[in-house]
C-alpha cells in the first residue's frame, strides 16, 4: 500500500465570528447600569457620535474638537474597534477561537481594573487565565464561574448544564473539579457538604472520622452528640474538637470575597393592561440610550482633513459609530420581542399572581419565536420586568414544570408556602398531607418534592414545627 500528497481546492461554508460580532453578543447581555457606562466612554471617544437630547443644546463640534479626540485616542494607544466589557452572562459559550481574537479587546483598561472593586467572577477568571487548560474545558470552566451565585456555590445540576451546552458530563466534571481547586477554598461546591470537604481537603484534614461526620450534618444540627461518637468512632473530647475545627471553616466562601457593587434592577420593559384585557408590552424609554451620528459633523471633517492618519481615524470613527447605533436598535428590538414572548406565556401571572406561574423554558421561548437558546439566555441575563409598579427579573419567569405535573417550581412552592402558614398548631401539615391537599386542587405532587421544596424554603418539617407550637403555647 502506497502514500502519496496531493493538493485539493474545495469550497465550504463556515460562520467566523468577527471582534465586531462577538461584541455584539457581549453588548446584549448587558446590564443597564454597564450600557450607560459603555454608551457614556464612547460618546466621549468617538467626535461622531452624539446624544439626540443635547443635539439643538451643545454648539457643534470644529475641527479642532476632531483632532483633540484623535491625539486622545493615540495617546492611550487604542483602536477605534468597540469593545464592551466583559458581563456576567450566561448560557451559550462562545467559541474559544473567536473569544481569543477579540480577547485584547475585550479586556478593561488598566485604570479602570485599579479603581474599581474585583468581583468573585474576575477574582476566579483570572486565576483560570493562569491555567494551561485550553479550549473547551476553559469555556466550560468560565461559564461554571459565571453561574455561581453570591455564596460561591453552583446550584444548577450538572446534568442540566451538560444538557444545555450540549456536551458530555464527564467534560462538565472535569471543569467543575478544577473550579473547586480555586481561592477562596471550598469555592464551586454543589452543598455544604462539599464546600466542607474542599476545605478539609485542602488543609489535608479529610480522613475518615471527618468524613462521616459531614455525612451526618443533620445529627450536628440536633446536637446528637451520642449519635455522633457511634457514627465517626471517636469519643466525646474527639468529636468537640472536630466539630470546633468545622466551625472554623467558612461555609460561605463566596461572601468572604469583596462583593461587587449592588446595582439597582431597573425595568428594561414595562407591562400595562390593555383596554381589550391582554397586555402592552413596550420598550422602558427611561433605559434607552438614544445616541446619533452626526453625518453633517462627518462630512465636514472630512472635507478639512488631508493626513492619511487623520483620515483613517475618521473612517474607524463612522465605522464604530455606525455599528453601535445599529446595534443598539436590534438590541432593543431583540429585548421586547423576547419580553413580548414571556408576557405572553406568563399572562396568568400578570394577572392573578405567581399561584399562576406557568413552566416556561429558555428553550420554550427560544422556539416560539425562532431564535437561539443562547440568545435568550444573554436577554433575560440581568434585565428585568417592570409591571404594577413592581420590577421582576426576567429569570424570574423561567420555571421547570414540578415533574410530575403541568404546573410552575415556583407556584407549586408559593401554595406550599401559603399553605403551612395557614395551618393551625393544632392541625400541622405533613408532607404527606401537603401532597394531598395540592392533589385535591389538580396539583399532582410526589411526597418527596414537597419536602425538597419545602427545604428550598427553608421551611422546619412538620415535626418541627409541632415542637415550636408546643413551645410558644407553654
Amino acid at each position: 500500500m502506497s502514500s502519496m500528497q496531493r493538493l485539493e481546492m474545495r469550497q465550504g461554508q463556515s460562520l467566523t465570528m468577527t471582534p465586531q460580532l462577538v461584541q455584539s453578543i457581549k453588548l446584549l447581555q448587558l446590564s443597564h447600569a454597564e450600557l450607560v457606562a459603555y454608551v457614556e466612554a464612547e460618546l466621549e471617544r468617538n467626535p461622531l457620535l452624539q446624544e439626540a437630547e443635547k443635539q439643538g443644546d451643545a454648539p457643534p463640534p470644529s475641527l479642532a474638537d476632531f483632532l483633540r479626540a484623535k491625539e486622545r485616542y493615540a495617546q492611550a494607544g487604542g483602536r477605534m474597534i468597540p469593545g464592551p466589557p466583559p458581563s456576567r452572562g450566561e448560557g451559550g459559550a462562545v467559541s474559544s477561537q473567536a473569544a481569543s481574537s477579540a480577547h485584547s479587546e475585550l479586556k478593561p483598561e488598566l485604570e479602570a481594573t485599579l479603581a474599581g472593586a474585583q468581583s468573585l467572577t474576575d477574582y476566579l477568571e483570572a486565576q483560570l487565565d493562569l491555567t494551561s487548560v485550553e479550549g473547551s474545558l476553559r469555556e466550560i470552566a468560565r461559564y461554571l464561574i459565571h453561574n455561581l451565585d453570591e455564596a460561591g456555590y453552583l446550584t444548577e445540576a450538572l446534568e442540566q448544564i451538560a444538557d444545555r451546552l450540549g456536551i458530555p458530563l464527564v467534560q462538565v466534571e472535569t471543569a467543575l473539579r478544577l473550579v473547586q481547586t480555586f481561592e477562596p477554598s471550598g469555592i464551586g461546591a454543589r452543598n455544604l457538604r462539599e464546600c466542607l470537604e474542599i476545605q478539609l481537603r485542602d488543609r489535608d484534614r479529610l480522613d475518615p472520622a471527618m468524613q462521616a461526620l459531614l455525612a451526618r450534618l443533620d445529627l450536628v444540627a440536633r446536637q446528637d452528640f451520642a449519635a455522633l461518637e457511634r457514627i465517626c468512632g471517636v469519643d466525646r473530647d474527639d468529636l468537640i474538637d472536630m466539630l470546633a475545627e468545622i466551625r472554623r471553616l467558612e461555609p460561605k466562601p463566596g461572601l468572604a470575597f469583596t462583593a461587587a457593587p449592588i446595582e439597582v434592577l431597573v425595568p428594561d420593559v414595562l407591562v400595562q393592561p390593555s383596554a381589550e384585557g391582554s397586555f402592552i408590552v413596550e420598550l422602558n424609554p427611561d433605559t434607552l440610550p438614544r445616541i446619533l451620528l452626526d453625518r453633517t459633523y462627518y462630512a465636514e471633517v472630512a472635507k478639512a482633513v488631508r493626513k492619511a492618519e487623520d483620515k483613517s481615524f475618521l473612517s474607524d470613527c463612522l465605522q464604530v459609530a455606525s455599528w453601535l447605533t445599529r446595534s443598539l436598535d436590534q438590541r432593543a428590538r431583540t429585548i421586547l420581542t423576547v419580553a413580548t414572548e414571556i408576557v405572553r406565556q406568563q399572562e396568568g401571572f400578570f394577572r392573578d399572581g405567581v399561584a399562576s406561574l406557568r413552566p416556561m423554558t429558555l428553550r420554550s421561548v427560544a422556539e416560539a419565536i425562532g431564535m437561539h437558546e443562547s440568545t435568550i439566555s444573554r436577554v433575560v441575563a440581568n434585565k428585568a420586568i417592570g409591571a404594577g409598579g413592581v420590577t421582576y427579573p426576567m429569570k424570574f419567569f423561567l420555571n421547570a414544570a414540578t415533574g410530575e405535573g403541568e404546573h410552575a417550581a415556583k407556584a407549586v412552592r408559593h401554595r406550599i408556602r401559603q399553605l403551612i402558614e395557614a395551618e393551625k398548631p393544632d392541625a400541622v401539615l405533613s408532607d404527606e398531607a401537603l401532597a394531598q391537599v395540592l392533589r385535591s386542587e389538580g396539583i399532582d405532587v410526589a411526597r418527596r418534592t414537597i419536602a425538597k421544596y419545602r427545604e428550598a424554603l427553608r421551611i422546619p418539617s412538620s415535626s418541627e414545627r409541632r415542637r415550636h407550637h408546643r413551645f410558644r403555647a407553654s
